[in-house]
């Protein structure tokens, strides 16, 4: 076997690193085609050669190239264009042989195909991350009974300025402005958030890539990404687009921080106006969040009790396997942990809002 290079290495630990991490989310199919990947993938082929002398970063933090890989073979199954990858991916079941051997067939056969997919980072838009992020809008409006204008930076394709239009079970409290064919019910720990109804005047997302949920080919790109095991999830986001698309939400092709600046010089008269991300901001450079941070400071300076503004956020921290919940109000420019959440929604561990019951 011939001596392996530097980064050869580096790409095949960054696919053992994603097979962890997706046994742990609960996808051991994408688990076993990335351990797959790690051991065999061969650079014999244009794929394999353009995935194993990768020039960047190809960790799950970095370049996330085995995600990359992983959801451009789900588009071929999605779209119908290779039936015998198609016969060894969930509902169906294979043996890793079997598999490999259909992967490693795609890779040829549609090496044009999977080259150009492998040039976008994997997009999601994870629609469980609103049961996190409604507690959160729950104390917003418990604390101001005023509408809210929300600003959801990297938004993708705006399934999650879509929230109010979903059905939750938190804990004792179901929580709906209507009927709603995406019902969200995770693992729920600690107290019920504030039950409160809530009124949306306005909703706005960036973006650096926006997705039309609209569009049949940005949806299959947002499909892709998805775990294929995970059914639930891809029914879950099906559904979610089409009330995106029923109610024509775009998102802006934008800069977050130019975005920004041109959303927080805006005044909300007898509004809150609410930024809020998920699991974005660490994506931004670190010179960019620290400008994104001192223009929101400055906004919540200017803020008053009759335009307030406040900032939600579900971001990694020094926790490996989950997010933080925080939630700052001005004024007075009050920060809080308000809970926790698996980095897809799948369990909620709520704290709340101190002195709000």
């Amino acid at each position: 076997m011939p001596e392996r290079s530097a980064t050869d290495e580096a790409v095949r630990l960054a696919f053992t690193q994603q097979a962890s991490a997706c046994r742990g989310l609960g996808s051991p199919f994408t688990a076993s085609l990335c351990a797959l990947a790690a051991e065999r993938l061969p650079a014999s082929h244009a794929v394999g050669e353009k995935i194993l002398s990768w020039t960047g970063d190809p960790t799950p933090s970095g370049d996330s190239v085995p995600l990359r890989l992983a959801g451009a073979l789900h588009a071929l199954v999605l779209a119908g264009l290779d039936r015998a990858l198609a016969e060894v991916y969930p509902p169906n079941t294979a043996e890793p042989d079997e598999l490999w051997n259909a992967v490693e067939n795609a890779c040829r056969t549609h090496a044009t195909f999977i080259i150009d997919r492998l040039k976008s980072a994997p997009q999601t838009n994870e629609v469980r991350r609103s049961a996190a992020l409604l507690p959160g809008f729950l104390v917003i409006s418990s604390l101001f009974g005023k509408p809210l204008v929300l600003s959801e930076i990297g938004a993708s394709a705006g399934l999650n300025l879509q929230w109010d239009r979903y059905a939750y079970r938190l804990g004792a409290l179901s929580w709906a402005t209507g009927p709603s064919p995406v019902v969200i019910a995770p693992e729920w720990k600690g107290p019920n958030p504030p039950d409160v109804p809530v009124d949306v005047a306005s909703r706005a997302g960036c973006d650096l890539n926006p997705l039309d949920p609209a569009r049949e080919e940005d949806a299959l790109r947002l499909l892709s990404y998805i775990w294929a095991d995970q059914t639930d999830r891809l029914d879950r986001t099906r559904l979610a687009l089409a009330i995106a698309a029923a109610h024509h939400q775009t998102v802006e092709k934008a800069d977050a921080v130019d975005w920004l600046e041109q959303r927080l010089g805006q005044v909300h008269a007898d509004r809150v106006h609410v930024i809020y991300h998920t699991i974005a901001w660490q994506y931004l450079p670190q010179p960019l969040q620290k400008k994104g941070e001192a223009l929101i400071s400055m906004a919540g300076a200017r803020a008053t009790p009759a335009a307030p503004l406040a900032r939600l956020q579900m971001e990694g921290d020094d926790q490996k396997h989950s997010a933080a919940l925080t939630l700052q109000i001005w004024p007075p420019g009050e920060k809080h942990l308000i809970g926790r959440a698996d980095f897809h929604g799948r369990w909620v561990e709520w704290t709340g809002w101190p002195g709000l019951h």
